[in-house]
């Protein structure tokens, strides 16, 4: 209550405390990828807790309740107990409840959207639950406009949520740091007699360790938990992100070979493979829309992985570059370039990085 007050001698530690974590914060997600147009934090939303609690006044939502002062967002046909939403604490102290609010009020007015969307551990969903209520309750934002996109941990092991050694949460530069290493590793070790300079290397590395990191975590279904294996997320073999990018630098190679770009060609299907890999290719724009509409990246994980290996019996199957008749050879070599403006279509939305030769 005293930092909420402006204490300042607080008030400067926990601003030193801020600044340290941005600086962190920038780093780690700049190696993911990942930037954000606003920085803002809970702090952000304490101007507007006075005018809200103002609003709940004048509307007559708030109660007290053992010395606290709450919203009520139980209904009668619930199934489970919904607590109360504590605003106000016993103390006189804010809580998440009163800033989740105060954020929404913030966002009404400076960004007006038509969708929220909170994506934050899945054991979090009572108080989403709350806070949604609570807002659809006094008119500020409707309920049906808030999601909550819960998420399931990453586990060790043990399936415990994943820890150092020393016990404690597992920090994002630390995780980086062991697939950073890994890949290092791996690709060094696949790569080594094929005469790439250190700095190729090093670039390969970087990108088979974030898709490793990247699509180990989106092709599990949002809401599950997974367990954290190093070896497994690095394999160049099975559903991994070092698979589905040497799939696609494959495809890569075998056009350089031929050497032309079939755009304006008929597609001929003589071959089954032939025809499961348009079927392949023909899943992508259901796919795409079903991760929209469910908020599961794992559908399009799925599509690329199915893809991949639509292609690699394809390619098992049918001659390619090497085929005698001129009309299917363009036709084989559309189907292969229409597969690698697919698969790098689909790793790009996943945030995946693809090299230019493996």
């Amino acid at each position: 209550s005293d930092l909420q007050a402006g204490r300042p001698g607080y008030r400067a530690l926990w601003q030193h405390f801020v600044t340290v974590s941005h600086e962190g914060l920038k780093r780690e997600y700049a190696d993911l990828g990942v930037t954000f147009d606003w920085w803002k934090g809970e702090a952000d939303a304490h101007p507007f807790i006075d005018p809200l609690i103002a609003q709940l006044e004048a509307q007559d939502i708030l109660e007290d309740s053992d010395g606290a002062r709450v919203i009520r967002v139980a209904r009668e046909d619930d199934k489970k107990d919904i607590p109360p939403l504590i605003m106000v604490s016993q103390d006189g102290s804010v809580l998440y409840g009163s800033t989740d609010l105060a954020t929404i009020m913030d966002r009404k007015q400076s960004l007006d959207p038509d969708l929220i969307l909170y994506v934050v551990d899945a054991r979090q969903s009572q108080h989403f639950e709350q806070v949604f209520r609570a807002s659809d309750k006094m008119g500020l934002f409707p309920e049906e406009r808030l999601e909550h996109l819960g998420f399931g941990t990453i586990n060790g092991p043990d399936n415990k949520p994943y820890k150092t050694r020393e016990g404690d949460a597992l920090p994002l530069r630390v995780l980086l740091d062991q697939m950073k290493a890994g890949a290092i590793d791996r690709v060094t070790a696949s790569l080594a007699d094929k005469g790439y300079g250190s700095d190729e290397l090093a670039d390969i590395s970087a990108k088979v360790g974030m898709a490793a990191l990247k699509f180990a975590d989106l092709s599990n279904p949002r809401t599950t938990n997974y367990i954290f294996d190093l070896e497994k997320f690095l394999s160049f073999e099975g559903k991994t992100g070092p698979y589905l990018l040497y799939a696609t630098v494959r495809i890569k190679s075998v056009l350089e070979k031929a050497g032309e770009s079939p755009a304006g060609t008929s597609v001929r299907i003589v071959e089954p493979a032939e025809r499961d890999l348009v079927l392949a290719l023909a899943g992508f724009a259901p796919a795409m829309q079903a991760a929209y509409d469910k908020r599961m990246p794992h559908i399009l994980c799925d599509h690329a992985y199915t893809l991949a290996q639509a292609f690699s019996k394809f390619y098992a199957s049918c001659r390619i570059s090497d085929e005698a008749d001129e009309a299917l050879r363009q036709s084989r070599l559309k189907l292969a370039g229409t597969t690698g403006r697919q698969l790098e279509l689909v790793l790009a939305t996943l945030g995946i990085d693809v090299p230019e030769r493996m």
